[in-house]
């Protein structure tokens, strides 16, 4: 875990989302806005974290509401030995260094077609290259995220190194939020 002062320890119920046919088992936690609060930031962020005592290290979510949620996958989920509806303990705190995040195969084949943006891509915070990932993933039509992209190379090849007018929490504009659970 990281610094001890930033570390909360809080209990929820374990979530099931509503899936669409065949997409894998997963469940999710939202955190309550305390533990969120102390959080670096609005937006995604990664923590190192417990549930009833198994360690694991992820990146929250914004959920639209100020605070965070967390996806559990089924390896975890079964490693702790909880089930959908538990009640589990989590402790989460942000991570000493926040990881390099994925850069998405179109979002990548899209910077190496134009230097200039790859440039200052490179020369950019870790943080600032992951609100662009999550302003492009955002896009809930592909028509979208492929003009986002487009909007991405042109503002990076401009010398932005952060995306404009993007609200990470999601609480502006709504476009992020927690998954929604079954009944």
């Amino acid at each position: 875990m990281s610094q001890a002062q930033e570390t909360s320890r809080f209990q929820a119920t374990l979530l099931r989302p509503r899936l669409p046919d065949g997409e894998a088992f997963w469940a999710f936690v939202v955190l309550p806005k305390e533990a969120s609060d102390k959080l670096p930031r609005r937006g995604r962020t990664s923590v190192d974290g417990s549930i009833n005592g198994h360690p694991f290290q992820a990146r929250l979510e914004p959920d639209g509401q100020l605070s965070h949620w967390l996806r559990v996958d089924n390896d975890l989920l079964q490693a702790t030995g909880a089930a959908i509806g538990d009640l589990v303990t989590l402790e989460i705190a942000p991570v000493e260094q926040e990881p390099e995040p994925q850069v998405p195969v179109d979002l990548a084949e899209a910077l190496v077609a134009a230097p200039a943006a790859r440039g200052v891509w490179d020369a950019t915070t870790t943080i600032a290259r992951l609100d662009w990932i999550h302003w492009i993933e955002s896009a809930k039509q592909s028509k979208t995220r492929a003009k986002r992209i487009a909007d991405a190379c042109s503002m990076l090849g401009e010398g932005k190194k952060r995306v404009c007018c993007f609200d990470q929490s999601g609480y502006y504009s709504k476009a992020l939020r927690a998954p929604e659970a079954t009944e």
